[in-house]
């Protein structure tokens, strides 16, 4: 049997905890059902016999200690709730373990923002990982030492695993499923839980709201000017002018402040505010393109999917209920 240790952090979500659980035992119960033999020994796994979560709401007891655990080959880090820093260092006493696991051939996926707690165990230094699209700034700031890819579901970097925001560690949970299982198991999990099997990207679901976490005044006033004047077309020589800097040398600090180019970031603040005018108003496809700053449909509607993985016609038609697709 293949052993699941689904960790049981201080400060963790329930729901992170509880799902797995639920998800590896289900597909017990579909292999058996099918003839098959169960694979998973599913475990809650803590520092100690009893975790409260939830400001003591939830009390979750786990099934071992993690000194008692001296093998596994799957180990699930729930998502934390309140602050990253905090948190980690509260479960500090985790990481050694999660480590040794590692070196001893276990494979670890992180759920959500328990890429946190994943990135300072030092397993994730110079490979890609996910995270919840909202928390990306912030992880950037702590660990620049990892690749974090924006908008993705699910990362794999040989064998360690994390997904992209809240509910969409669903789709890393059958990803796992199918990987040790079959496509069949999997799929029938996916109905059973109604999860839309394969969903790659949560992109439809990011807000962008500027990267400001970074110490260069200069940049920050650039951004600001972009993002009051972004129905104006705006060079990238424009704002090198306006504050007296190099082309290249703006362009090389705009890229580390923001980990955006200048044109990146000009493209995203455009989308973002024709986002917000499909979801809340009546206006057709012109004149959002026209009200943000674009006059070429093409440009417009490929920039936009490029950003959220749909078409404008698709997003408003599924955040705008007062239009009829």
């Amino acid at each position: 049997m293949k052993h699941v240790s689904i960790l049981v952090p201080e400060t963790a979500v329930i729901e992170a905890i509880a799902d797995p659980n639920y998800m590896f035992k289900a597909v017990n119960q579909f292999l058996e059902m099918s003839g098959k033999t169960a694979l998973f020994d599913v475990q809650l796994i803590g520092l100690s016999n009893e975790i409260r979560l939830g400001n003591s709401l939830f009390s979750v007891h786990t099934d071992k200690l993690l000194k008692e655990v001296k093998k596994t080959d799957l180990i699930f880090i729930p998502a934390l709730s309140g602050d990253m820093a905090t948190a980690i260092e509260m479960n500090k006493g985790l990481i050694p373990w999660i480590v040794e696991q590692r070196k001893n051939g276990a494979e670890v996926a992180s759920l959500c923002v328990g890429a946190f707690l994943l990135a300072a165990t030092g397993l994730l230094n110079g490979k890609k990982c996910s995270t919840h699209w909202n928390s990306a700034n912030e992880f950037r700031a702590m660990f620049p030492e990892v690749e974090l890819v924006d908008g993705s579901i699910i990362t794999e970097a040989q064998g360690i695993y994390s997904s992209g925001g809240a509910n969409s560690y669903w789709n890393l949970l059958l990803y796992l499923v199918e990987k040790y299982t079959d496509r069949e198991t999997a799929i029938l999990a996916a109905k059973y839980f109604a999860i839309d099997i394969d969903r790659e990207s949560q992109s439809s679901f990011m807000m962008f709201q500027g990267q400001r976490e970074h110490t260069d005044e200069e940049i920050k006033k650039a951004q600001d000017f972009i993002e009051e004047n972004y129905h104006d077309k705006i060079t990238v020589e424009q704002l090198a002018d306006m504050f007296a800097i190099g082309r290249r040398s703006f362009e090389r600090r705009f890229k580390k402040a923001t980990n955006n180019t200048v044109i990146e970031y000009m493209q995203r603040v455009k989308i973002e505010a024709a986002k917000k005018s499909f979801e809340t108003s009546r206006k057709n496809i012109n004149e959002v393109m026209l009200n943000v700053g674009y006059t070429d449909t093409k440009a417009f509607r490929d920039v936009f999917k490029k950003i959220t993985g749909m078409t404008p016609i698709e997003y408003r038609n599924k955040y705008n209920k007062s239009v009829k697709p």
